[in-house]
């Protein structure tokens, strides 16, 4: 075929096509929507393949009938103004609007009704109120006590330096079968009963210096460690042999006393024996406080009928600051490990 036939077709072809859609386009838009399927009912059917997609967004929209359209009359509650919500049955339940609530006024406490203490722990007896307790150690140093206070029974350790006690009792530390040390030094003790630490099972140490004590009372077995310095006990004070069946006893302090002979005999175990005057100011401001050993006898050391015997442990004697001569006394230190401290001419 000749090409410039198949142009002119062509030409023609869309001359026509041209002319058709002008003639669709000449259609009014209303009478259009009347012949045209909705997009929602070809939707349901799924047949989109042949639909129009063009709009016409010039088109002025038609507004008069809008309300007739969304008519929400049915489903909006009617609300008329002005009018009060209905009164209840019960004209009890209405609030009285004309009273103010008053204020609840706060009682006073009153004077009279009884108060109950709270109850008493082992650390708030008398004496963790007046002294310092810290797990079994009762401390009471400088608290002006005029005696011993109640002690918790778990007590191992008792401090009650410096004060005012005058007397010590056998009630003052019954049942206190854990204790183990006492300090009472610094105080005004001029008497202990005989029997004050006789029943302590566990007492190690007892410390009372600086005091008035004229007579030694009885130790327990389990002593460690006796110190009665700065005291007023004469020789007459100790009770005979007061010291051998302390088989425990490693250090007996008896300076700056009344005594005027060494307390034999002395257990095995001792290591330290202080017996001397100091010549302290504290010792000098007390008529007649100073021991006056002036001889011994061969036996109170060291056993004269056996000379192998060797006392090992008692490595520490001082007779210093007594009116004794000990050169005059060469056999009583054979067993010794060394020599006594003291005046030898």
């Amino acid at each position: 075929m000749n090409p410039a036939c198949c142009r002119m077709q062509t030409l023609a072809w869309l001359g026509i096509t041209s002319l058709c859609l002008g003639a669709t386009w000449a259609v009014p838009a209303k009478e259009r929507r009347k012949t045209e399927k909705p997009k929602a009912d070809l939707a349901l059917y799924g047949n989109l393949d042949n639909y129009d997609l063009t709009d016409n967004y010039g088109e002025i929209l038609d507004l008069s009938n809008y309300e007739e359209l969304y008519d929400y009359g049915d489903l909006a509650p009617k609300i008329e103004v002005g009018t009060l919500a209905p009164r209840p049955k019960d004209r009890m339940a209405l609030p009285n609007l004309d009273t103010v609530p008053e204020t609840p006024k706060l009682q006073p406490l009153s004077t009279t009704s009884p108060v109950y203490p709270a109850p008493i722990p082992m650390q708030g007896l008398p004496s963790c109120l007046l002294c310092l307790c810290i797990g079994t150690s009762v401390y009471c140093d400088d608290a002006n006590l005029e005696h011993i206070p109640l002690l918790p029974r778990e007590t191992t350790y008792l401090y009650a330096r410096f004060n005012r006690i005058g007397a010590i009792r056998a009630s003052d530390f019954t049942g206190l079968k854990k204790l183990k040390r006492i300090d009472l030094s610094s105080n005004f003790i001029s008497w202990a009963d005989a029997d004050a630490f006789h029943l302590l099972p566990s007492l190690q140490e007892l410390i009372l210096p600086e005091n008035r004590l004229t007579a030694l009372p009885e130790l327990p077995r389990s002593i460690i460690h006796l110190d009665a310095r700065l005291n007023r006990i004469p020789s007459t004070g100790l009770r005979p042999e007061a010291f051998r069946d302390l088989k425990q006893l490693q250090f007996l302090h008896l300076s700056d006393n009344q005594l005027d002979y060494i307390p034999a005999p002395l257990p095995e175990s001792l290591r330290s024996l202080h017996l001397q005057h100091s010549g302290s100011d504290f010792v000098h401001c007390l008529p007649g406080q100073n021991n006056n050993i002036q001889t011994m006898h061969e036996d109170t050391f060291c056993d004269s009928r056996d000379h192998s015997q060797i006392r090992r442990a008692l490595e520490d004697i001082r007779l210093d600051g007594n009116p004794i001569n000990l050169s005059l006394f060469p056999n009583a230190y054979f067993c010794l490990p060394r020599l006594p401290t003291g005046r030898f001419f």
